[in-house]
């Protein structure tokens, strides 16, 4: 195997074990809440679920701007600026955060008063959301280190505090509702309790490995206005791009929503299928946000060059297996989700779109990793844009005549037209 090879498996294994233990860490909040008696209780573990991952998703920015700009100042041997891009996204981490927590109760309530739920959630939502809500220092400086970690070409120690941080939850879930006979709020409280964890583990893996790094650091490099105007442009596409990215998916499924529970439901479960393809493409993602980012920031145009080629081939084969896999175990997959006959009936007429989801979403997860290397934002935030233009252009016009056919058409056609449009940018990569 090839020395880039083994670097891009070297980034992208351990980014793909990491990512998988979240959907692992919902199912189990989903288990445990769901013995507790009442339906309410998983009511409000979806509506508080959702309205968290709504919000750190609007901050992933501080995980994508720290990979690439730490990557590139790696490549240029800029150990001054390796330590100043640390420092200076923990500091924004920290203000967001205090921010968020001066403001946690109009969040929650503009938060309800849009989604609405029962009263009886309502109730069950604030009291999770209340305890959660403490826990966004730890999240966002988690994304913080784990940006950090990526661009120095690791991504190992990520894996770890992911493994560990969600081991934590889970055991501590469990501890607090079964064993001190707490309900929704130890479940809250795992959470919270696992973030911190985390943070912890995090740093530990920082000590050893990065402290040597901190003799380079000057108080003066982190503040500077060139390097603040910067972080706030480049983390400002990401942002937008994130906000495109949101309304898609709101819309999605308020789309399905208006279909019927049969059609809500199956979406649900389809769309299951293209979040473990994504967890899957998003380690190779990261392997190019590293690996683009050293090459570009040691101006190593043929290493460049090299790492995009064969992380598309990586990209292709894993789209044909997963297309292969798709078609011959979808089916199966459906089963064990759910035994509701009426359901698996109407996920037949529509689990076919399933096979377009790799190979017309490939390059967008490969491009979004080189764009997020080569610090070129403002071609994803374009990609993004047009994608979403496109969406909604088939959505206002298919849904109503195809219905569920024509929402998948408009999700599939989104996809691929962030890819196509970063293919057609792609030479301006090198130039920003």
């Amino acid at each position: 195997m090839n020395l880039r090879d083994r670097q891009i498996l070297h980034i992208a294994l351990p980014s793909i074990v990491s990512n998988i233990t979240v959907p692992l860490l919902g199912l189990v909040d989903v288990a445990i809440t769901g013995h507790l008696g009442d339906a309410a209780y998983i009511g409000a573990i979806a509506v508080g679920g959702m309205l968290f991952n709504i919000i750190y998703w609007m901050f992933a920015f501080l995980r994508m701007g720290t990979s690439g700009v730490t990557a590139q100042a790696l490549g240029a041997r800029n150990l001054t600026e390796v330590a100043a891009v640390m420092q200076r996204a923990l500091l924004v981490a920290i203000i967001i955060s205090a921010v968020m927590l001066c403001l946690q109760v109009p969040i929650r309530e503009g938060a309800l008063y849009i989604i609405r739920p029962s009263a009886e959630v309502v109730a069950f939502t604030c009291t999770y959301y209340n305890i959660c809500i403490w826990g966004a220092p730890a999240a966002l400086m988690l994304f913080v280190l784990t940006g950090w970690f990526v661009g120095m070409q690791n991504s190992r120690a990520p894996m770890m505090v992911a493994m560990i941080q969600n081991v934590a939850n889970i055991m501590l879930s469990v501890v607090l509702v079964y064993g001190l006979g707490m309900k929704i709020e130890g479940v809250a409280l795992g959470t919270v309790l696992a973030q911190y964890i985390g943070l912890v583990s995090a740093l530990l893996f920082f000590v050893p490995y990065y402290l040597r790094i901190n003799k380079y650091y000057r108080e003066k490099t982190v503040l500077t206005a060139a390097a603040l105007t910067k972080f706030f442009s480049l983390n400002k596409d990401i942002f937008l791009r994130t906000c495109c990215l949101i309304l898609v998916h709101f819309f999605f499924i308020a789309a399905g929503a208006k279909q019927g529970d049969a059609e809500l439901a199956v979406n649900t479960m389809l769309m299951q299928l293209f979040t473990l393809y994504s967890y899957i493409m998003d380690g190779f993602a990261f392997a190019g946000e590293a690996m683009v980012g050293k090459a570009i920031g040691g101006r190593m145009r043929g290493i460049y060059d090299d790492t995009v080629r064969r992380l598309f081939r990586w990209g292709w084969g894993v789209a044909a297996l997963f297309t292969l896999a798709y078609l011959l175990l979808g089916k199966p997959f459906l089963s064990i989700l759910t035994d509701d006959a009426t359901v698996l009936d109407v996920a037949q007429v529509y689990q076919p779109w399933t096979l377009l989801f790799p190979l017309c979403g490939m390059a967008a997860f490969i491009w979004d990793g080189i764009y997020i290397g080569a610090t070129a934002t403002k071609g994803m935030l374009i990609s993004m844009a047009s994608g979403m233009v496109m969406f909604f252009l088939l959505y206002f016009t298919l849904v109503p005549v195809w219905g569920n056919h024509g929402l998948w058409i408009a999700f599939v056609i989104y996809l691929a037209t962030r890819g196509i449009t970063q293919t057609i940018m792609r030479k301006k990569i090198w130039k920003a």
